[in-house]
This record gives structure tokens, C-alpha cells and sequence, in this order.
């Protein structure tokens, strides 16, 4: 084996804004001849039609083309290895984008009559299905733009259905725990809740008697993952539905980790009302930060009148789109990001049950793989690490022992090892359990060498940090900016996030 990082820097263009290119006339291609103006009276009103044309660029396809590309290498993107936990970033295959550009897709308009997009509500309807076979629930929704909005949708759901059965008033609770993810408290109060949050104790989640304290006739609900982002799985789970039920509360399954248990656990058998899974994660499906992300949400028939709508439905004709009266409303427009669940549908039919399986135990194979390596470097160590059981898909290490000896942090670290080509390690939103948290995520699609070269890439950046400090804290080297100041990162006077702040900014 290999253990010295390969040389690697990144293309850096000085690349301007693409709205800063171009010049008047320039152009990809020469449209037919302009529309006579009254012939717009008809298609347009008047009242829409801008009074001056739109500030976009005018560039040549040669040099929009020459842009993007120059942006692309300043990307890693493929070029790099990421086990960038608690995501699964999993390969997303090409021919789910094939799929999904192709013209039957691309082109529908979300107001065509259901007649002429039957192929694409089959779909929806078939992967319905598939889900509810992975659950065991007994309808899913594909509306919510993500795992948060999924969450948002069952405090909802637990609102209407507490309603409707008088004790709204009363059931104000929803119980959660410290190292749940914070979707699920944050939802929860936006939907008007209050918050009940227990902590984790020696075994690594609550133990069954903090539960039976907080849980009452006020209870609303409970919204929890399991397995949590350190890998380790709850096996008093059941007894857990069974206490919230008993005080008539429902409980919700974040299956956002369910990549390491898919097709060896269903969330109805643990007695579950309620699950979300998110496909632009498990289902092979692209994640872009607040991009093309979907929050499949899925519940039991008791809680199937709650759900937004429309809901797809299979007739003795075909399939059709129904509004669901009862439910609680839109969480997103129509049907939801339809493009990622052809993905996530295209994912699922290759890989079938079996493969859905094996990609399960390949992860928790590799997770324990890597662990095996990462506790043999100095300085690192693992949540709970008392505990001898192996850990799932996932697990918290720490770099707290190393920054006490350094005083290099897990962000100095993380920065550093972007400069040998690798994507850094995701930092945890659970600081206040594991001090300088990092948690990679091998999933099932890295190799062995894969693995080896990122973590053999950590052993030589902690060993930097003992030996030159300042180098590591000043990181990154390589890359397409070097560190930036943060002091005015939350100055609105200076930063600006669309064309049209700047250009405001910019004539200050």
C-alpha cells in the first residue's frame, strides 16, 4: 500500500461572473424574425410584457461553453473521494439523468390533463408501491423538497389528526432526542409544538426510563432516527412505539440512515406510524445543497386522510391525480420533484431486493472496514468508544484529543485534505456530544483503495498538524481559494447571493 497522498492541485481560472461576459449582439443562436407586436395581443396581456428587456448576458456559445467548463474543473465532482457522511453520497448513475432528460419527462407541463402523462403517474404510483414493500407503510407522498420538509409534513399530519380527534388542546408534545437530526425538534416547533428533548446517556441513546418520564396524555408525538449518526441502533426501539402509543401519541421513523438496515428492518413492523426516506440519499438520486432533493413521506392507512395532496391513484383506467380534501395542504407544488423519483425509481428496479440487501451489508462492511483503520491513527477516536458493539453504517470519531495536543481543529484538518484531491469529511451538527466531530460514511459504492487513500490522506494531514501547525491551520493550498475572512461574512453591505444584489452592491 501506497500511504504518501498523491500530488494534486486544482484549476484555477480568474474566472469572471458569466453576467459580467459577453457584449451587445452576441449570441448562441439567431432567432426567427421578431413577432409583429400586435400579434402578442392575444398571447400575452399587456400587463405581464416587461417594459425593458431582461439584464441578462449576451455571449457566444463558444464562450459560455469555455465558462462552464473552467468552472467544472474548479469543482471536484467525480475527480475527488468523498466519504462524506452523514449524507450517503452515493454514485448517482447516468442513466437516471438519460432518464430523466428525456422529452416524455422534461417537457410535461404539470397542468396537462392526466390522459397524456400516464406513463410518469405509473411511475410515481409503482415506486409508491416499492417503498411501501421497504416500510411496511401504507401510502407515500413525494412533495417534500427533503428530509426537513418530509418531518414538516408529519408534525402537520400529527396537528390534523389530533384535530380531528378533539385533543389538539391537549397533546402539545413531541418528544425527540439529542442525537436525533435537528429536522425533526426544529419541525416539529415550527408546527407549533413544544419541544421535548432527551439526552443521551451511556448506552448511547435515552434509556427507557427518561422516556416513560416525559411521555403523557400530552404527548403528540415522537419523531426520532434510528440508527443514529453514530451507528448505533436503539434495540429497545419497539418498547419505545409501545410507551408513546399507550399514551395515545404517534411516533415518526427518520429513516434518513437507512442505508445500513434497508431491506432488513420495515417501519411498520416496529409498530411505526409514520417514515420518510430521503432518495436524493438512499434511492441513488443527486444531492445538491437545497437542490433536487426529495423527502419521500409515508404513513399508515389511519393517517392517509392527513396527507397532502394530490394523491395518485390507479383506476380501472389508468392512473389519476386526486386532491385530498382532508389533508393538510401543499408542502410543495403539484407532485413534488417528479425527475428525482424517476431516479430514485430507475435505482430501485436495477438494483431489486437482493441488491438493495447486499448494498446494505457492503455498507456496514466498509464502515466497520474503515473504522478498523481510522482508530489507528493517533489522535482519533470514537463516540461512545466504551461500547464493543460494531457500529452500523456510520460512526461520530472525534478529534478532540488531537486539537487539545495541536490546537489544529477539525475544520483546519478538514480544509487541509481538500488539498490532495479529497472531499472533506461532513463536520455533525452534534458538536455538544463529541468534541471536534467528524463522520465519514463509506456507504456501498468506495473501494478498498478508495477508503485507504482518504484515510491514509487524514494520517498524513494530523501528522502535518504536529509537525508545522500553522501550514495545516492556514490550509487550504491547492485549492481554487485559498481561506477566506469570516469576520464580515454576515455583513449584508458586502455579500450578495443573486446577480441583482450585486449589481445593486457593486454602484454603492
Amino acid at each position: 500500500m501506497n500511504n504518501a497522498p498523491r500530488r494534486y492541485h486544482a484549476a484555477v481560472w480568474d474566472e469572471p461572473l458569466i453576467m459580467e461576459q459577453g457584449a451587445p449582439g452576441r449570441r448562441g443562436t439567431v432567432p426567427p424574425g421578431p413577432i409583429e407586436a400586435t400579434a402578442l395581443d392575444d398571447l400575452l396581456p399587456a400587463g405581464m410584457r416587461r417594459e425593458t428587456p431582461p439584464a441578462l448576458p449576451e455571449v457566444a456559445e463558444p464562450d459560455a461553453l469555455r465558462h462552464y467548463l473552467r468552472l467544472s474543473q474548479q469543482t471536484m465532482g467525480m475527480i475527488g473521494i468523498s466519504l462524506f457522511g452523514t449524507c450517503t453520497m452515493k454514485y448517482n448513475p447516468r442513466v437516471g439523468e438519460l432518464l430523466a432528460a428525456r422529452d416524455e419527462l422534461a417537457e410535461i407541463h404539470p397542468h396537462q390533463d392526466d390522459s397524456s402523462i400516464q406513463g410518469l403517474l405509473e411511475i410515481v404510483h409503482r415506486f409508491d408501491l416499492m417503498l411501501r414493500e421497504l416500510s411496511g407503510m401504507g401510502r407515500f407522498v413525494f412533495q417534500a423538497g427533503g428530509g426537513a420538509a418530509a418531518a414538516y409534513i408529519h408534525a402537520c399530519v400529527t396537528r390534523a389528526y389530533h384535530e380531528s380527534r378533539g385533543e389538539l388542546a391537549q397533546r402539545r408534545d413531541v418528544i425527540t432526542t439529542a442525537q436525533a437530526h435537528p429536522c425533526n425538534p426544529a419541525t416539529a416547533a415550527a408546527a407549533g409544538f413544544n419541544v421535548i428533548t432527551l439526552p443521551v446517556e451511556r448506552d448511547g441513546y435515552p434509556s427507557l426510563d427518561a422516556l416513560r418520564a416525559v411521555v403523557s396524555d400530552r404527548t403528540a408525538s415522537l419523531m426520532i432516527n434510528n440508527p443514529d449518526d453514530m451507528g448505533i441502533y436503539n434495540p429497545h426501539i419497539k418498547e419505545w412505539v409501545d410507551i408513546v402509543h399507550e399514551a395515545g401519541g404517534l411516533c415518526f421513523y427518520d429513516h434518513a440512515n437507512f442505508n445500513g438496515v434497508m431491506g432488513r428492518i420495515r417501519a411498520a413492523e416496529l409498530g411505526f406510524d409514520a417514515c420518510m426516506f430521503m432518495l436524493h440519499k438512499t434511492f441513488g438520486a443527486p444531492k445538491g445543497g437545497g437542490g433536487p432533493a426529495v423527502g419521500a413521506y409515508g404513513c399508515t392507512p389511519e393517517l392517509e386522510p392527513f396527507l397532502p395532496g394530490p394523491l395518485v391513484v390507479r383506476t380501472d383506467t389508468g392512473y389519476e391525480r386526486r386532491e385530498n380534501e382532508a389533508g393538510v395542504g401543499r408542502v410543495r407544488e403539484f407532485l413534488g420533484n417528479l425527475p428525482q423519483v424517476v431516479k430514485a425509481y430507475s435505482w430501485t428496479l436495477a438494483m431489486g431486493a437482493d441488491g438493495i440487501r447486499e448494498a446494505a451489508d457492503i455498507s456496514v462492511l466498509a464502515n466497520n472496514y474503515m473504522e478498523s483503520r481510522l482508530l489507528a491513527i493517533p489522535g482519533v477516536t470514537r463516540s461512545f468508544d466504551h461500547l464493543t458493539a460494531r457500529r452500523l453504517e456510520m460512526t461520530r470519531y472525534s478529534l478532540g484529543e488531537y486539537t487539545a495536543e495541536t490546537g489544529v481543529t477539525a475544520v483546519d484538518v478538514q480544509n487541509r485534505m481538500t488539498d490532495f484531491g479529497v472531499d472533506a469529511f461532513w463536520l455533525s451538527h452534534e458538536p455538544w456530544i463529541v468534541p471536534e466531530p467528524f463522520t465519514p460514511e463509506a456507504g456501498e459504492g468506495w473501494s478498498t483503495e478508495d477508503i485507504d487513500y482518504w484515510i491514509d490522506v487524514l494520517a498524513h494531514v494530523m501528522e502535518e498538524g504536529r509537525s508545522d501547525p500553522a501550514m495545516v491551520k492556514a490550509a487550504p493550498h491547492n485549492q481554487v481559494v485559498a481561506q477566506i475572512d469570516a469576520s464580515s461574512l454576515d455583513d449584508p453591505d458586502r455579500w450578495a447571493t443573486t446577480w441583482r444584489a450585486h449589481r445593486r452592491k457593486a454602484a454603492l
